[in-house]
Parts: structure tokens; sequence; C-alpha cells
């Protein structure tokens, strides 16, 4: 992707060190049409999401890397990606204030052995105005052995992905 940007997802969220086949990437670029998004991570083989691939609601609870791209007046995306073709994809107008729950995704996955790849597309038209921060996540296990990775750290006695105040400029 020409002028794109590349988040490496290799610590926990609160800046521990992540196990080194945990690692991903995601690779995102900003185009007059929209946004493309490109994800590298391993596959945890956790259980798929039991409805069809697609866009998929609580996808968090699953097997997920995920995108959050904001501007500095607050407002953000967030977009999860699933290793079986299963997205979400929300707006927000402040932290945890859903604007917007129907964006539409273009988004394929596959998985390659112990690792997948996926590719995705949303319209220019879905995106929030003057993007310039971004984190990137990546979730995986079951029960007492859930990992919850970042590639910025973010604080707190628990996983809070919407923090955008501690988002990086990109």
């Amino acid at each position: 992707m020409t002028g794109s940007s590349r988040l490496v997802i290799e610590r926990l969220w609160n800046g521990d060190e992540a196990w080194a086949a945990e690692r991903s990437e995601v690779v995102f670029a900003l185009e007059p049409g929209g946004l493309s998004v490109e994800i590298t991570a391993k596959f945890h083989h956790d259980q798929a999401p039991a409805m069809a691939p697609g866009r998929t609601d609580r996808l968090w609870e699953y097997e997920v890397v995920e995108l959050f791209l904001a501007n500095k007046a607050g407002h953000y995306l967030e977009l999860e990606f699933s290793p079986h073709g299963h997205y979400l994809a929300l707006q927000f107008s402040g932290v945890r204030q859903a604007q917007r729950t129907d964006i539409p995704v273009a988004f394929q996955a596959e998985i390659l052995g112990d690792a997948w790849r996926g590719a995705a597309r949303v319209e220019a038209s879905c995106l929030p105005a003057n993007l310039s921060l971004a984190n990137a996540y990546a979730i995986h296990g079951q029960g007492q052995g859930r990992r919850y990775l970042a590639a910025y750290t973010v604080p707190g006695p628990r996983p809070d992905f919407h923090q955008p105040q501690f988002f990086q400029p990109w």
C-alpha cells in the first residue's frame, strides 16, 4: 500500500512482554476512496463465531485483531477482524459513545496453518474526518488464558482499548 502506516502488536496491553509467537501486524492506508487494511497474525486456533462470516456483534469475545483510528477531537473508528472472516466496525463520537454501528466493510481472511492474513476496505464516507491517531490490538485465548496485546500500551487495572488519548500519530 502506498503511503501506508504499520503497527506492530508485540506487547501485552499493559506493556509487559508478549510471546514472540503472538506478534501481529496491521498495515493501513487512507486512500481517496477510503481505508485499506491488511493484517498478518498468528492463528491461535480459538473457536470461530457460530454465525456465518460477515458482520458479527461482540466479536471482541473471539480471536481478533483490532484497529482503532481517531481524530484529535476524540471521534474514532473501531475495526475488528477475525481469522474466520468475521468483522465488526463501530464509529464513536467520544469514549464508548456509539455514533454508527452499521458500517459496511469488505473483508476477506485466509488461515495459512498457524498464521492468518486479512484484507479489508472501508469506504471514505464511513470514516470520521481528519483521522491522525491509531492503536492496534490482538486478543486470543479463553478464560484465565485470555491474552490482550497492543501496539501502544494503555493504562488501567484491566484491558480497556477505548482510550483514544493514548493512541499515537501515524
